[in-house]
């Protein structure tokens, strides 16, 4: 292992990757806050909100499985491999005939999709009953939105594609367009539709298509073509199929978690479903703009470490992505805990969305955010599976946190007073498990240097996050109240106070118990602080 204070190359080039996925992924999410605002005053937390939410994770949840959770960390090692052992030639071929074949397989899935969507809904969503308007509203939307797992997955592709080649930028910027889609027909449809929030799930499919739009111009400047290939036969394509066939379950048992989730929360009071999707939507901000930023970094360059069998740099840059995630995500964690409630209050608190709306989405919340950390690391533990094109680890841990979380969701939210918090909780408590697991089986499996330098740093930063955690729990109670007495933007003031204390109490922190991911952080940020004049070489 490394013991300079100072990052290697690898390390600088994880780091600015991360930075500017991070970056674009923070646009995404801040338009995707917008989205939620935009929803939450039009629908709050009612009959229409609960059916639209459902019927959108059913295909976000196809998305995980199908897409970006099993055909991108599938797809991006062997044709990383290609490229590495190869050339780019032989790897564009490939590419082809993987897109000819998933093209056919996703016509399919969505004309599947689109018809048994009554029994879709029946299995997501069975405390809805089957019949009457909330039942047949879920139907319908699911039915407008199910062929966004279409264009998702071939977003996926070329997001697979242009990451191989350390092509970040695009694939980071593609999401913000479904969050435009989604809030331009909630503007610009939905009035004048009887039902407004099919306006909404039309947006859904707007935007999947403009994703894939956008990222074309960018795969054609490296050289690849759409001409269909047709070669099953490919020795590769069946390495792929291999790699996904199990990974289907394995990569996507946060998802599987969240469909159980979902299942239970609609047999608990109404609005629970939106409860848990509003706290899920703040907990995936930092998660995708610093943990799935710093995965999907860090798995190109694992994948080549694998490739060439220099297992001793492939633990230096695991180890590495595990101490910049938690050094991000454990102060992410506490703030959320924290300031929740103003957060939501300032966000959300408007039209429909009212205080009990506010005080039953911080609840679960709360219990969302304690397994933040496990969240953000069991990404980057997937990817070092991959990167060594081993999918069986991942399931049979997969198979327990499933597990897990059904046994501890029926117990804390059905058995306790707990109800829909319960169901918040037994994920983070599941996904704990997982990623334990995670850690022991890839030491286990390979020698990935000494991870011992990880729990230091993460205790570190632990310790930071407290004490960041207490003074602005202090200075919330005593100078700065997020109270909606002082108005919106006397609200927002408040809020931004409180987080740039926390900041600057954080850093100052680490910065005296000696944590070296902070030259990292300098490395992150340093691409974009070049693009717009800031930056040095």
């Amino acid at each position: 292992m490394q013991n300079s204070d100072l990052p290697t190359s690898e390390e600088k080039s994880v780091s600015r990757a991360a930075g500017v996925v991070g970056f674009f992924t923070f646009l995404s999410r801040i338009l995707g806050l917008v989205r939620d605002m935009v929803l939450a005053s039009f629908f709050g937390s009612g009959m229409a909100a609960d059916a639209f939410f459902v019927a959108f994770r059913i295909p976000n949840l196809l998305r995980r499985l199908f897409a970006e959770g099993t055909l991108t960390i599938a797809f991006i090692p062997v044709f990383t491999e290609y490229l590495t052992t190869k050339s780019k030639k032989e790897a564009f071929e490939l590419a082809r005939i993987v897109l000819t074949l998933l093209t056919l397989i996703l016509v399919v899935i969505t004309i599947l999709g689109v018809l048994l969507s009554p029994w879709i809904v029946r299995i997501q969503a069975f405390g809805f009953g089957g019949s009457g308007i909330k039942y047949d509203l879920t139907v319908l939307l699911t039915r407008i939105t199910f062929p966004y797992i279409f264009f998702i997955s071939l977003v996926a592709f070329f997001m697979g594609v242009l990451n191989s080649l350390r092509r970040f930028a695009a694939p980071a910027a593609a999401p913000i367009f479904l969050n435009v889609g989604i809030i331009g027909a909630a503007y610009l449809i939905s009035p004048g539709l009887p039902d407004p929030i099919v306006g909404v799930a039309v947006g859904v499919l707007i935007g999947g298509f403009l994703q894939v739009g956008f990222q074309l111009p960018w795969v054609f400047r490296e050289g690849f073509k759409l001409f269909p290939r047709w070669k099953p036969a490919h020795p590769a394509v069946k390495r792929i199929g291999l790699l996904m066939l199990p990974a289907v379950f394995g990569s996507a048992v946060y998802q599987l978690n969240q469909f159980t989730g979902t299942l239970l929360a609609s047999f608990l009071a109404e609005g629970s479903v939106s409860w848990l999707y509003y706290a899920d939507r703040l907990v995936q901000f930092p998660l995708g703009v610093f943990a799935i930023a710093i995965s999907t970094a860090v798995l190109p360059s694992l994948s080549t470490q694998a490739a060439k069998k220099d297992l001793d740099q492939f633990g230096d840059t695991l180890s590495h992505a595990l101490r910049l995630v938690f050094f991000i995500t454990l102060p992410c964690m506490v703030g959320l805990i924290v300031l929740g409630g103003p957060i939501i209050r300032v966000l959300l608190e408007r039209g429909a969305f009212n205080a009990h709306s506010t005080l039953m989405t911080n609840y679960a919340l709360v219990f969302y955010a304690a397994g933040l950390w496990a969240f953000s690391g069991i990404r980057v533990m997937v990817s070092g599976f991959y990167a060594l094109q081993d999918t069986k680890t991942p399931v049979k841990v997969a198979v327990v946190a499933v597990v897990v979380n059904l046994v501890l969701s029926l117990s804390l939210a059905f058995m306790t007073p707990l109800k829909h918090g319960g169901l918040a909780l037994a994920l983070s408590l599941a996904s704990s498990i997982q990623f334990c697991l995670l850690v022991f089986f890839l030491k286990k499996k390979v020698y990935v240097g000494n991870l011992r330098p990880v729990l230091i740093s993460a205790l570190k930063c632990t310790f930071a996050a407290v004490v960041m955690g207490l003074v602005v729990y202090y200075s919330h109670a005593r100078w700065l109240k997020v109270d909606s007495d002082s108005g919106l933007w006397g609200m927002i003031a408040s809020l931004a106070g409180l987080i740039a204390v926390g900041m600057i109490i954080y850093f100052a922190v680490t910065r005296i118990l000696g944590c070296r991911e902070l030259a990292s952080i300098g490395e992150m940020f340093r691409p974009i602080l070049r693009k717009i004049g800031i930056g040095h070489n």
